[in-house]
Order: structure tokens, then sequence, then C-alpha cells
């Protein structure tokens, strides 16, 4: 049967993301700020980029994947008090693939707890340290999803089953885009070990998935329908990046403000009587339509400067 469907993928329907726009507002700032917070607005956007190049190789792969599939860049999704930004979201014929996407500098570790270590070399340093689990982070975002897709299920019966099948099609993978990064995950259990590819990987991870679910048949109208679902239901500018913008933004304002208040020029009091000096125009003689400082208190005080 599924020879006989045609070939539409792979497609993005949203390719954009917010860590773009981002670093171009951030280079606005740039230009405005100064001293420790043009440092700070500098090291955001070296971080945001980082992340942008992570991101655009899973790009390449997935444009390069011959699957049939709709794609979701970079979209964030609320339900209730819960939130999720999701780097990927990947519809085929079978499947929704869930994609975090890592570009971290160093060597990581998975250990037969879950845990993660990253060693990597820091001025010459060997530097060991934990980071907070992208498994846990991904599996957070799949109980987002799956809220906010079986709110959808008005029906007792097709909620309950929406419900116990939804790990065997929702499938979550961590991918670790940074292509010099060695994954070791020789005592990381078989569960975890089936959640964390490198991006050279994850195009034959999906093929091989794909080829062992064997009871799902999706047409290319229901993969769109169910793909545009999520695409609807992203909520723009309420991202981490637009809420470090705002931040950024109004730091960048206060800073201007304490300028401003700094070099405003202070008034200027007449030598002889104390009054304010204000700006005037000679109306007569040789320096008719000339500006120079005079007594606020004329007649009373005669007192010029010239400008």
């Amino acid at each position: 049967m599924e020879l006989f469907k045609k070939k539409f993928g792979p497609v993005f329907l949203k390719e954009d993301s917010e860590s773009t726009f981002f670093i171009e507002r951030m280079n606005v700032l740039l230009d405005k700020a100064t001293g420790e917070l043009k440092r700070e607005i500098e090291k955001n956007i070296k971080l945001a980029s980082y992340g942008e190049i992570g991101e655009n190789t899973i790009a390449f792969e997935l444009k390069n994947s011959g699957i049939d599939m709709f794609i979701l860049h970079d979209i964030y999704l609320e339900v209730g008090e819960m939130s999720a930004q999701i780097d990927y979201m990947l519809f085929t014929r079978r499947r929704v693939y869930i994609i975090e996407c890592k570009n971290l500098i160093g060597d990581i570790t998975v250990d037969s707890d879950g845990n993660f270590i990253r060693k990597y070399e820091l001025f010459g340093k060997q530097v060991k340290e934990g980071i907070y689990s992208p498994i846990t982070q991904n599996e957070r975002h799949m109980e987002v999803i799956k809220q906010l897709r079986a709110a959808t299920k008005s029906n007792p019966v097709s909620r309950a089953m929406f419900e116990s099948n939804f790990e065997h099609i929702y499938i979550p993978i961590v991918v670790l885009a940074n292509p010099k990064t060695v994954l070791n995950d020789r005592y990381a259990k078989k569960e975890v070990k089936r959640k964390i590819y490198r991006a050279d990987q994850l195009v034959r991870v999906i093929k091989e998935l794909e080829s062992e679910e064997k009871s799902n048949l999706y047409s290319e109208k229901d993969i769109r329908e169910h793909a545009e679902f999520f695409l609807n239901a992203s909520m723009p500018n309420k991202s981490d990046y637009s809420k470090k913008y705002e931040e950024m933004l109004d730091k960048c304002k206060k800073e201007k403000a304490t300028t401003d208040e700094h070099t405003t020029p202070q008034k200027k009091m007449c030598p002889r009587c104390g009054a304010e000096l204000v700006i005037r125009t000679a109306k007569k003689g040789v320096n008719v339509g000339g500006q120079f400082w005079g007594c606020s208190s004329f007649p009373n005080c005669r007192y010029i400067e010239n400008i």
C-alpha cells in the first residue's frame, strides 16, 4: 500500500526561529549599549548564534532525508500552567518525533542513573560538570503535547485510546548537534540510549523507527492537518528569547535614561545677580540675528555673555 503513496516531503511548515529574530534585534541594541551592558548583549548574541548553528545542522539533515514529513521548527506551546519551547516537531506517515537540539561544547557521558556529565577544556584545564538532563526536558515537552492534543478528544473512548497510544506515536529524541562531541552512553540504560543521538544519526534512526511501525500509515492530508494543529497552537513572542530580549531592551532604556540625566546641561546662572541666564537673539546693531546669553532679570540686570 505504501508503495503507491505519492512522495511529498520533507516540507517545512515553519522554518524560521525566535533565535534569528533575537540575534537581529540584539544587534540593534548592541549599537546603543555601552560598558557592561554591551558585553552582556554580546554574550547573549554569541550563545544564541551557537544554538542556531546546531539547529541549522539538524535542518540540513532533515532537508536531505528524503522522508515524507511536515516539519515545524521552534514552536512555543502552553497548556494550563505548563509550557514547552520545542526545537523541532516532525510529522511522518507513521509517527511524530519531538526533537530537542543540544549544541554542546565537550564530550557527554550518560551514566547508569541517567545523569548527564559534560567534560571540556577551558584555559588548558579539564572541566567536568553535570548538566540538566535534556531527556527530562523533552519529557516535559511531551506532557504539554499530550495534554494539548487530549483536550481535543471530547469522546471518553477516543481520549482513552489516544492516551494509551501516545508514547507509541509521539517519540522524543535528543540530538547532539556538535560534530566534535563524543557521546559515551556505554553504561546508560537501553531506554535512555534510544532517546539520544548525534545529528548525523538522526535520519537513519527515524527511518529505522518508521520501518518498525506497521499499524499506522497516514495520508498526506492527515499528516498536514496534524502538523497544522500544533502550528496554530504555537504562541509567538513568548519564548525564552523573547523574554531575554525584553529584559535587554529594558536595561538599554534605563541606561539611556541614566546617560541622558548625566549629560543634561546644567542651568547657567548670572554671575552678577544669580538669576538664570537665557538664550536671546540680537535684534539690532552689528550683531543682529546673533545669539547670546542674557540675564532673565533684564532690564533690572543687563549682564550678557557670548555663546
